[in-house]
């Protein structure tokens, strides 16, 4: 048989392979480019950012130092193709940066620039030979936006994780529980009540409970001005929980709105606890704790 040479259908893929070999060889050519032009360009971009009025919490010896990290971490993105490295970086960079005050759109703001700024060095290095430098801006920008996006979806991800931090931070001072006197607590609540913060204020009254040994809580609602079906069942829960672990609940401050609710959602207003006001439900507490009450005009014997 006739010796059957390769055919027009295999030569798409030793393009496609000396394509490859291409690129890899102009990323190599580009990496090698930004390293030798490292101070130059790390100069323009500083200039960039502060014509842009960008990173303005921070101080020009703070913004000189985080750039020459970024610069660095990009350069090594585009030669090993790998993000893992910048990620972390940009983690660590944004736990740094955030509380400064420094914003979302500053952070993409300069991650652009540095692409743009790196696009401008690589039009004046191959402006003479136009397909190359189109080859060039083929291999580099698809990476660049990579990387931009890396360090945007970082940043943001970070954001939320520290303002979550906040927000329970806020909602822990918020809804406090006080330990009056051995075995009594108290917990006033003030504010709107979401399934959220009910879900914690579960959680914390609990964990008090178990902590303090406690007989008796007081769960003030005053603060409250209504609830929907959802979150009072979530509370009717919490007395039920509370009372597994041995202690008593008096609500104080239950306006009609929030016992309509309770009523709708099949709680028995019945058998709770409760009180007109706050002073009203700690001498009840206090009573169920086996604790004589004195009145301040009244003689001792």
């Amino acid at each position: 048989m006739p010796e059957q040479r390769p055919g027009p259908e295999q030569q798409p893929d030793e393009v496609g392979d000396k394509n490859l070999r291409d690129r890899h060889e102009l990323m190599a050519e580009l990496v090698t480019h930004l390293r030798e032009n490292r101070s130059q360009l790390r100069q323009q971009w500083v200039d960039r950012i502060s014509d842009a009025h960008l990173l303005s919490a921070m101080t020009a010896r703070e913004v000189f130092n985080e750039v020459t990290s970024v610069y660095d971490n990009y350069v090594a993105v585009l030669e090993t193709g790998s993000v893992g490295e910048l990620q972390r970086y940009a983690r660590d960079l944004s736990e740094r940066i955030i509380p400064r005050g420094v914003e979302t759109h500053e952070v993409v703001g300069i991650v652009l620039l540095l692409r743009d700024v790196l696009a401008r060095s690589l039009f004046e290095k191959y402006r003479d030979d136009f397909a190359l430098l189109h080859e060039v801006l083929d291999t580099y920008e698809p990476a660049a936006n990579r990387i931009a996006n890396t360090v945007a979806v970082s940043f943001v991800e970070e954001r939320e994780r520290v303002i979550g931090q906040q927000q329970d931070a806020i909602r822990d001072l918020s809804t406090p529980v006080l330990q009056v006197r051995e075995r009594l607590l108290i917990l006033p609540i003030i504010g709107l009540l979401d399934a959220r913060r009910a879900h914690q204020l579960t959680e914390q009254l609990l964990r008090a409970i178990r902590e303090h040994r406690a007989k008796v809580v007081v769960l003030d609602i005053t603060g409250v001005p209504d609830v929907d079906e959802a979150v009072a069942d979530h509370l009717a829960g919490t007395i039920d929980a509370s009372r597994l672990m041995g202690a008593g609940v008096i609500i104080t401050g239950l306006s009609a709105e929030i016992a309509q609710t309770l009523v709708s959602i099949g709680a028995d207003i019945g058998k709770l606890n409760t009180a007109g006001d706050l002073q009203s439900g700690i001498e009840e507490a206090e009573l169920l704790l086996g604790l004589k009450l004195v009145r301040a005009d009244t003689p001792a014997s």
